[in-house]
């Protein structure tokens, strides 16, 4: 089976203070063999970027209205007009709140649901083949 890859390279702002932001470039990464997950690299000037996985299906619904808890939510709001996508981001080393184009993570966003449907994720796996090639044995 040939897996696809979905990637998009865009600017967000990293929410320090209500007064102030710093642009910081990511890259957007679906992966159809990894089918129910999107992944997030923040290059912060650093060597190492930094990564978070989270549900597509959070991000999806996220664009539309607030959702998520723990360590990643995600929702829609306006700031000076334009439409973004906010996403809080907690783990032990800190809590991020970034705010990203809803534009750009809409248009990504719908071409990971032209390569894998919503209900469709599962026979992404190879679960069926597997189990197939155990019960042949």
């Amino acid at each position: 089976m040939e897996h696809t890859v979905v990637e998009r390279e865009l600017e967000l702002r990293l929410i320090l203070s209500p007064e102030r932001s710093v642009c910081v470039p990511a890259l957007l990464s679906y992966h159809s063999d990894d089918p129910y997950a999107v992944h997030v690299a923040f290059h912060i000037n650093s060597e190492h970027p930094v990564h978070w996985t989270f549900s597509r299906e959070l991000l999806v619904e996220g664009v539309f209205r607030p959702c998520g808890h723990g360590d990643v939510r995600v929702w829609p709001t306006k700031v000076e007009g334009r439409s973004v996508v906010l996403m809080a981001l907690s783990s032990p080393d800190g809590d991020a709140l970034l705010e990203a184009p809803a534009a750009q993570v809409s248009a990504w966003l719908e071409r990971t649901l032209r390569v894998v449907p919503p209900g469709a994720e599962g026979g992404q796996l190879g679960i069926d083949d597997a189990l197939d090639q155990l019960l042949a044995q």
